[in-house]
């Protein structure tokens, strides 16, 4: 049989998505297997991939996400490839798919937060694309022979929200990557204006985030006299411009008390982690929460919002706040940073429970819900 892989977002390209495709990748083809793998790739990040086994070759298919083309001509190429099973690893699966597929859902986040902050789209492109997120979404969870989850709380969610049946759902955790040797390459952190002990958070600037509370709540911790400061790191888009505007109306950028960093490279990500005091993650909803859980692998204290998957993934190893509670989030944030008992009980607790996680297990949970969907 064969079996194709829409990796269009493959690597750095498709941020977390693509870390998620790229090690997937990596490891099905460790696992031993008779079948063929054809993995279809964009120009972009076509050359980023190599084959390490026989029996994987790449394709070029070169059609923007979410797009016209996608739809048209995506389908023919899976159709002249052979393809007996295609896994998607987003929800966009291409209407006339014309073989059984598997796909991956990560999270329902427009369902819970469907909000045009989301959005740089006016309000009537808003509800045209929402309409076409849920259209989408439900008719890939309805024709999918199997749904991939990335946690048990996402696999809930979909069965409530989209009306799929428990059985027809597999969880694969996903994991956090290995820590560099050595720790990587050296930064000077007070280059980037970082001077003293901080708080750090990793990812995108979406509403669901909660980043702007967290601002709020940061702004009181330094007006009680709190020495610290916060460090954001992400890539500046339309959502960090905004969040950056209210921490210069909050008076937070004047003193260098909040500091964008921007983007940061997995050598400079890896001193961020290490160096850092505490780790906070107030997000309001997550399908697994990967960066706290690639902070407590530098043995990084995690303060985490207690919301969706995040105790699932974390276990004991965080100390929790409700994330609509921004005395809560102040209380959870001051005790990771300043109890030393605590901190070195999450710095234990937390790499123990990185290392639960890894690619390998999820790459065979996802090679056998291959092999229970393919063809008889």
């Amino acid at each position: 049989m064969r079996i194709g892989i829409d990796a269009r977002f493959f690597g750095p390209v498709g941020k977390g998505l693509g870390r998620y495709t790229e090690r997937l990748i990596e490891n099905l083809e460790r696992i031993e297997s008779q079948h063929e793998f054809v993995v279809f790739l964009r120009k972009e990040n076509f050359d980023l991939y190599h084959p390490t086994s026989a029996r994987f070759r790449k394709v070029l298919a070169d059609f923007p996400w979410y797009s016209l083309s996608e739809q048209v001509h995506f389908p023919p190429l899976i159709r002249r490839e052979g393809i007996d099973l295609m896994h998607f690893p987003h929800f966009n699966v291409p209407i006339l798919t014309p073989c059984p597929f598997v796909v991956t859902i990560h999270d329902l986040i427009l369902f819970r937060y469907p909000t045009r902050r989301a959005t740089t789209l006016n309000a009537v492109m808003y509800r045209l694309k929402y309409a076409a997120y849920h259209l989408t979404i439900r008719l890939a969870a309805r024709r999918a022979k199997r749904i991939i989850a990335v946690s048990e709380y996402t696999k809930r969610d979909i069965t409530q929200s989209l009306g799929v049946p428990e059985r027809k759902i597999t969880v694969t955790y996903e994991a956090s990557d290995a820590v560099q040797a050595n720790g990587g390459a050296q930064i000077d952190l007070t280059n980037k204006k970082i001077v003293k002990p901080y708080f750090l958070y990793v990812g995108n600037a979406y509403p669901h985030k909660n980043l702007e509370r967290l601002l709020d709540v940061f702004k009181r911790m330094r007006a009680g006299g709190l020495e610290a400061q916060l460090v954001l790191v992400g890539k500046m888009d339309y959502f960090y411009d905004r969040l950056k505007k209210e921490a210069e109306r909050l008076g937070l950028l004047e003193r260098n008390d909040a500091v964008f960093y921007g983007y940061a490279t997995e050598s400079e990500l890896a001193e961020l982690y290490r160096n850092a005091r505490v780790y906070v993650f107030p997000s309001l909803l997550e399908g697994f929460g990967l960066p706290p859980l690639e902070a407590m692998r530098y043995g990084t204290p995690v303060a985490a919002s207690d919301s969706s998957c995040l105790p699932e993934v974390l276990g004991d190893a965080a100390t929790y706040f409700d994330p609509e509670n921004p005395d809560a989030m102040a209380e959870a944030m001051q005790r990771s940073f300043a109890d030393n008992a605590l901190r070195a009980t999450l710095a234990e607790r937390g790499r123990a429970q990185a290392e639960k996680y890894t690619w390998k297990d999820c790459a065979e949970r996802t090679y056998q819900a291959y092999l229970s969907s393919l063809p008889s």
